[in-house]
């Protein structure tokens, strides 16, 4: 039992440390400052593929507020019709340079967590961050389409070989598995690569695990929360929504920082013990 408690006491003090709170505030501004860029590029880019913005938007709507997905959807509906390739070119860069930044938030909170110095010059820490940006950016992308070309994939196959219902309900289960497998992906990368010391794969599965799982239970909560409690229009107005949204960036910052923290300290305790 002493062992437990020693352990969360390092927890908390290495989430102090660092500072999980604050970093996460300026990772959700970054986010934000990223989020349109990328939904220009996202929309865009499907313009060229069969996928029409109501599945897309449907998609979103499993991980976000009623509210908030009606703005994004008010935002973007246009630049689906009206897609061009500099809107493509633009929505591209835009996003990679706000999200770099916001990466660069979180190798600063993963270095504070390891008790590390930044030792890397600022165009390869740059380099690092707009490259782990790009990684990210694609799979997420891939993770969030996955649902949308699933249940095409799979309403194709099942009207070719006429399988049953079964069938049809077991395959949209496994769709979403998968989508959960990539973002596992991601966060593992992320943990692995962002700090500025070498962390050895052991050492990363822990954080993304629980970064995966609490992202997914925090997104639905929050978004049933806000659905059906919430009344954030009543307090802020018509920046409720901008509120809702930040407030998600927020949670979902702090996920992401926390699982890096749980790294160090499951680093260090096993260190310790050896």
């Amino acid at each position: 039992m002493d062992t437990y408690i020693r352990f969360v006491k390092m927890f908390i003090k290495r989430i102090d440390q660092a500072d999980v709170t604050g970093l996460s505030a300026q990772l959700a501004y970054f986010f934000l400052l990223s989020l349109f860029p990328f939904l220009l590029f996202l929309v865009t880019l499907l313009g060229y593929l069969p996928i029409d913005n109501p599945s897309v938007i449907e998609m979103l709507s499993t991980y976000l507020p009623a509210d908030v997905v009606y703005m994004i959807d008010t935002n973007v509906n246009q630049l689906v019709t009206n897609r061009s390739g500099g809107l493509l070119s633009i929505g591209i860069i835009g996003t990679i340079w706000s999200a770099s930044n916001g990466m660069n938030a979180i190798t600063k909170s993963f270095n504070r967590a390891y008790e590390v110095e930044a030792d890397r010059s600022f165009i390869i820490a740059r380099l690092i961050a707009i490259g782990l940006t790009l990684g990210m950016i694609l799979v997420i992308a891939v993770a969030l389409l996955l649902p949308v070309f699933g249940k095409l994939i799979g309403e194709q196959f099942f009207a070719i070989f006429n399988l049953s219902d079964d069938f049809l309900r077991i395959w949209n289960m496994l769709r979403w598995i998968i989508s959960s497998v990539i973002f596992f992906i991601v966060f593992f990368v992320l943990y692995l690569l962002a700090p500025h010391t070498k962390i050895k794969a052991r050492h990363a599965v822990w954080g993304a695990l629980f970064s995966t799982v609490a992202w997914q239970i925090t997104s639905l909560g929050f978004s049933f929360y806000v659905n059906t409690l919430g009344n954030y229009s009543a307090t802020y107005g018509s920046l409720g929504t901008v509120i809702v949204l930040m407030i998600w960036f927020y949670l979902s910052g702090i996920i992401i920082t926390t699982g890096g923290v749980l790294n160090a300290v499951i680093r260090n305790w096993e260190f310790q013990t050896i």
